[in-house]
């Protein structure tokens, strides 16, 4: 019953999600509570949710802070170079800018945080997609997934976790996987140019000048440089046109057009660029060195961050308030999430699902557990947090396979398969972030990018199979 229930609760909340039928939050909050009446165990759903939001209250602290840390970062001015750069190179190419989406999204990746990856790449994307009028869940999508390919990284999570959970070493897990995420990669940067293809022959290839003209609001992030004309509306390009349009883009973006981070705004301090640059570095040095816990140290930037680019009370308190709607949507959803997850743990759910899963493996594929474990990660990382699939199922996978001879390592390799999927999981913090900063709502991003993170991490499988690592 508990098994039947919890798949019928996580498919309600994603029907319901997806429908725009109720706010994330809200069917993070109300439908595992419901579910826990429902089950008989509504007197413990109080301790349910504090045990969930205890094991989330350092995961939101993090997003909090880092949040407040990135948003001071991206007001002084220190991402502008890498958005002139993207510029650069986008000009005003839908193509191209969604291949530069998924390029930036693969490199800033390499800190191991999914939070840090989309709050920088969407501040540097998001003016173009919006001046353009491309479609955002292009930009989320193909930013999920490529930061899903790299969480790999033995730093990232999931591969310290599997060798944790089946007590080996992380590099003997991850090395050999190498050519097979490699592969996954750059199926991720083959579907960014499909993607941006389509969106190419849907607008068109425009000048920044004929781009849309972003709402007033807007202008912290998109603002136009000293030519002084007036933006003209949107022209919708009926193929892949080149001629003038092509040459008036690379203008624009290299020159006194469009700039994709207002270079007048009041809060540039371009003398403490290299100050900023440096405490960027030794936070991220800091992170990977795990020197600290990630909540302190980003609790710590946070605060020089403020103190010294703004020294006046006033100007801090004006820079909090302007990041206060991403922090309160962010730690909200959270702590809502907290909800889901106390319930589906507390109640036995996960535990009952995992074990209805393995049970349901025939007997036949016991010689084949590496390929079995490799397509059940990406439901199962979907639908329960990494610390639930690696320290609760993979372990008894790992077991049925070694009683038919398939190496630990093998069914370890095969656990990180589904990561591309599980950066877009609900259960997934950083995914709230993505959302967030990008204003798409989170069915939407679910219903575009599953489609395309599943078929990313079955490609992964593929290659570890051909190449013998799975």
């Amino acid at each position: 019953m508990l098994t039947i229930l919890g798949f019928v609760m996580i498919a309600t909340f994603l029907v319901l999600i997806m429908m725009k039928k109720m706010s994330p939050i809200a069917a993070l909050v109300l439908i595992p509570a419901l579910f826990c009446v429902f089950v008989g165990q509504g007197a413990k759903l109080g301790d349910y949710v504090l045990e969930g939001v205890g094991n989330l209250a350092p995961t939101a602290a993090m997003l909090m802070f880092a949040i407040v840390y990135f948003g001071v970062m991206i007001d002084v001015g220190l991402f502008d170079p890498i958005v002139r750069g993207i510029l650069r190179f986008c000009k005003a190419d839908p193509l191209r800018i969604v291949v530069g989406t998924a390029v930036l999204a693969a490199i800033v990746s390499l800190d191991g945080d999914g939070s840090t990856t989309f709050m920088i790449t969407v501040s540097a994307m998001y003016p173009l997609y919006k001046r353009l009028g491309m479609s955002l869940v292009v930009m989320t999508g193909v930013a999920a997934t490529a930061n899903g390919v790299m969480n790999t990284l033995p730093w990232g999570g999931p591969t310290a976790r599997a060798a944790t959970a089946l007590k080996l070493d992380a590099a003997d897990i991850f090395v050999p996987m190498i050519p097979a995420l490699a592969v996954g990669l750059v199926f991720v940067f083959v579907l960014a140019y499909v993607l941006g293809r389509r969106e190419r022959k849907r607008l068109g290839y425009l000048s920044l000048d004929e781009a849309v003209e972003v709402e007033s609001e807007e202008q912290v992030l998109v603002g136009a440089g000293g030519s002084g004309s007036e933006p003209r509306k949107s022209v919708g390009g009926t193929g892949t046109g080149t001629g003038t349009n092509a040459d008036t883009g690379a203008d624009s973006a290299d020159g006194e057009g469009f700039q994709g981070l207002d270079p007048n705004r009041a809060t540039l301090r371009p003398k403490l660029y290299w100050f900023n640059a440096g405490l960027t570095l030794v936070l991220l040095t800091a992170m990977i060195m795990e020197l600290l816990p990630i909540p302190v140290l980003f609790l710590i930037g946070a605060a020089l961050a403020l103190t010294v680019n703004y020294p006046n009370m006033a100007e801090q308190k004006a820079r909090i308030a302007a990041h206060a709607d991403n922090v309160l949507n962010v730690a909200g959803m959270v702590f809502a999430a907290a909800v889901f997850t106390g319930v589906l743990t507390g109640t036995g759910m996960v535990e009952h699902m995992a074990d209805w899963l393995v049970g349901a493996i025939p007997e036949g594929m016991g010689p084949h557990m590496a390929v079995v474990t490799g397509i059940l990660s990406l439901p199962l990382t979907y639908f329960m947090s990494n610390d639930g699939f690696y320290f609760g199922v993979l372990p008894v996978l790992a077991e049925a396979g070694a009683a038919h001879g398939v190496s630990p390592l093998e069914i370890a390799r095969a656990s990180l398969v589904g990561q591309a999927l599980h950066m877009s999981s609900p259960l997934v913090p950083a995914v709230y972030v993505l959302v967030g900063m990008a204003k798409v709502e989170f069915g939407d991003h679910t219903r575009f990018t599953v489609k395309w993170a599943a078929l990313t991490s079955l490609v992964v499988l593929a290659a570890g199979i051909a190449f013998g690592i799975i």
